[in-house]
């Protein structure tokens, strides 16, 4: 979130009302708490009441998908310290930019498997580090049969996948859609009413995904820059009136980042009003404890990874009406998420 100059924060708004009842989700699982994109930061999520597990999915050179925020796994695995691998180190044109490490579609799972998981924001969330070489590199089937396994007793989890550069992969002989459809499907997962949304920042590969499948859809977007796809001119243009029309057409709903909404402490925008009159539910990313990532009037003190005022910064977009939203610290958002929805 980006940061706002006023120290105050804004007057407290009417409460608006989402579309749909609020849901929590657990960005890269309890990430906050443990390191992103493992069963464990995944199962604390779940314990924690999260809604959805959300894993960030890209392929193996066998076709596999996994788990990871990007195909390049230099800085959430312990790659780097296999010998083995070193030869594999290269240099890679990813949606226009260039990224040296290691790169998930040059392992098979097999080798993928030997590898081990390692904190992303070291000196953000020191105390995640003592975790590093502990958890695999999870795949989608795992993280699919630990959401079914914890739903029981009338609790559902769901499951909230992000397709990762599938032009890149298809690009290189990995088209994703009719893999990641064929997979869920096998879930028992093909219907609007199932506990699965699927998420790109890119425009072609979810209209490809709303011929195949019923399942919900969302469009992510960013306050800057556009799709890698290049299949509409930026971000800007698809959170106008018209463009949020088009996006209506084949997607549940949109995941803006937070400052789409409201930027720091600066007066909201009209997005949330302008998606809903569009018939698209809002689920904007990504709520964060630490300083760096709040407003300077939720921060507390100046270290940046000193904790602020998270559960406001919740408080701020559910009464804006939003219908859910990605968080690092899923235990906080659904207490916060519950009492709000009390009180309206």
């Amino acid at each position: 979130m980006a940061h706002g100059a006023p120290m105050q924060s804004p007057a407290p708004q009417p409460l608006a009302h989402p579309l749909s009842p609020p849901i929590v989700i657990a960005h890269r699982g309890a990430s906050g708490l443990r390191p992103e994109h493992t069963l464990a930061a995944y199962t604390l999520a779940i314990e924690q009441g999260a809604d959805f597990i959300e894993p960030d999915l890209v392929l193996t050179k066998d076709n596999v998908f996994v788990a990871r925020h990007e195909n390049d796994i230099t800085g959430t695995t312990n790659v780097a310290t296999h010998p083995e691998f070193a030869a594999r180190r290269t240099t890679k044109l990813i949606d226009g930019e260039r990224h040296t490490g290691w790169f998930t579609e040059d392992f098979t799972l097999a080798e993928l498997k030997t590898l081990r998981a390692v904190e992303r924001l070291p000196k953000l969330r020191p105390d995640n580090v003592k975790y590093d070489g502990q958890f695999e590199v999870p795949t989608l089937a795992e993280v699919i049969a630990l959401a079914k396994r914890h739903s029981v007793g009338g609790r559902v989890v769901g499951i909230y996948p992000e397709t990762k550069h599938p032009t890149y992969f298809a690009s290189i002989g990995h088209p994703m859609e009719a893999l990641l459809v064929t997979q869920l499907k096998a879930a028992g997962w093909s219907k609007p009413t199932d506990p699965v949304f699927i998420q790109s920042f890119e425009v072609d590969n979810l209209k490809r995904l709303h011929r195949m499948t019923g399942l919900r859809l969302i469009q992510l977007m960013d306050a800057s820059g556009g799709p890698a796809d290049h299949a509409t001119p930026s971000y800007a243009a698809m959170v106008t009136p018209a463009g949020l029309k088009t996006v209506a057409s084949y997607a549940y709903g949109i995941g803006p980042g937070l400052a789409m909404i409201q930027n720091g402490d600066a007066p909201p925008t009209t997005l949330v009003a302008d998606a809903h009159a569009a018939g698209l539910r809002l689920h904007p990313w990504t709520f964060r404890a630490e300083n760096v990532f709040l407003p300077k009037s939720l921060q507390n003190g100046v270290d940046p990874a000193t904790h602020g005022k998270i559960e406001e910064a919740i408080r701020r977009y559910l009464a804006l009406g939003i219908d859910g939203f990605f968080t690092d610290f899923p235990g906080i958002g659904v207490k916060v998420r519950d009492a709000v929805k009390e009180n309206r």
